[in-house]
């Protein structure tokens, strides 16, 4: 029983950021990426049913938003080209780096999460040393990678993934250093989860693309990485031990992370993606009469949603709370998601046109998941269990996954020839 509660709870967490990166394809690039993020690591504090965690409420979305989010800097469509190959290196290569790159956002949102659940008056993280140490780490790698030892993994493309991989590198040594055991498995194994999903997505995607699946496979791609990433972060999280912390937050140093997760993050969103220009391309075809009219009055809804929300939650969880120390309840932990949730899939909505038009049918199976979330959410109970760190058995770990993406590429060249979009990183 309690072996059928644990998986049910991962695989919510899974469904929940699978989800919202799924959403996360009409957006793109660093803001689409941290909002999904927030709503995955909203999800484990929900599961888990720590008041401690409720109170961290907007500092866990911040931090878990930034670390998602810092990877969307990676440049991985020529990567997904190489998997589209008829070789094997090419395709072995193609999917090994997407695990790379699945495993660089799992492993920084993760281990952000992960210190951010560990952060106490007792066991203050150094937050400054950290960010400037991933800053230099980011630059440093960079440089040498890239600049002067030219190791580039998707030539002609942006390379900025040795960004991250140094930012990686600085967060391991931070996180062994200062003994954050906890935080290091949240890490790992959202980072484990993030990497698989992303090559097992692209795999799915070969598939579907070769036998004619008449869904958008690109999007499964994006609900794998997202589903075995979020399921990877909450596995990390249920299988570690964490200390009780202080149950209450001072409420001023709430107001920042607010800003940045329901105002700047979504603002971003709403820039970058609601263009008039563009909205008026998807709509021209869906409707009968002047598409630029209807693309301003999406554009104007859309900006209006934003400051809704940023309205609603900064009255309700900050201004209203007159303490100083303030405390968030269950039901308010749920309210914000159910909000943050809700307006990711309405922004979907909005951008695509599926709200007046069949066309995207995997924009309905988001409402369907975001309907299961909630409906099984309550009923779920947090099992939490002590495993520690196994450096072998994540070796163990580590190695079956690069066999099986190795099994993968092998089936995937024996089942289709030359695909469209297909590019070589290699010529024999």
């Amino acid at each position: 029983m309690k072996t059928k509660q644990q998986l049910l709870n991962l695989i919510i967490a899974g469904m929940a950021l699978g989800t919202a990166w799924a959403i996360r394809g009409q957006f793109g690039h660093e803001q689409g990426a941290a909002w999904a993020g927030a709503i995955g690591a909203i999800s484990i504090i929900l599961i888990a049913k720590r008041a401690d965690w409720y109170s961290k409420l907007f500092k866990a979305t911040l931090a878990a938003a930034i670390g998602w989010g810092l990877g969307g800097m990676m440049s991985y469509g020529r990567v997904v080209g190489y998997g589209r190959g008829t070789d094997f290196v090419n395709v072995y290569y193609g999917l090994l780096m997407l695990f790379v790159i699945g495993g660089l956002y799992g492993f920084i949102g993760g281990g952000l999460l992960g210190l951010t659940l560990t952060d106490s008056v007792k066991n203050k993280v150094k937050w400054p040393l950290l960010l400037i140490g991933m800053t230099a780490g980011g630059i440093i790698t960079y440089f040498f990678v890239i600049m002067q030892w030219e190791w580039f993994m998707t030539p002609p493309r942006s390379e900025v993934w040795a960004v991250c991989l140094g930012m990686a590198f600085f967060m391991i040594w931070f996180l062994i250093n200062n003994k954050y055991n906890s935080a290091i498995r949240v890490a790992v194994f959202s980072g484990l989860g993030g990497g698989f999903g992303f090559a097992f997505g692209h795999f799915l995607q070969v598939l579907g693309n070769t036998f004619e699946v008449q869904f958008n496979m690109w999007n499964v791609m994006e609900y794998s990485l997202g589903f075995f990433g979020g399921l990877g972060m909450a596995y990390g999280t249920f299988t570690s031990e964490w200390e009780k912390t202080e149950p209450a937050q001072i409420k001023s140093s709430n107001f920042i992370p607010i800003l940045l997760g329901v105002l700047f993050i979504p603002f971003v969103v709403w820039q970058q993606s609601f263009v008039v220009e563009e909205l008026q391309k998807t709509y021209a075809s869906l409707v009968s009469g002047d598409s630029a009219t209807v693309a301003n009055f999406i554009q104007i809804i859309a900006f209006l949603l934003i400051i809704f929300q940023a309205g609603f939650v900064l009255i309700k969880y900050h201004f209203q709370k007159k303490d100083k120390l303030v405390q968030y309840s269950e039901t308010e932990v749920k309210t914000f998601f159910i909000s943050l949730f809700g307006i990711y899939i309405i922004y979907s909505l909005l951008r695509t046109g599926a709200f007046i038009s069949v066309y995207r049918i995997e924009q309905y199976l988001y409402i369907v998941n975001f309907a299961l979330i909630l409906f099984v959410l309550p009923r779920l109970n947090p099992v939490f269990e002590s495993r520690g760190i196994d450096t072998k058995k994540w070796s163990k770990y580590f190695l079956f996954v690069i066999i099986f993406i190795g099994i993968l590429a092998i089936i995937a060249i024996n089942i289709h020839g030359e695909a469209s979009g297909s590019h070589k990183r290699f010529e024999f």
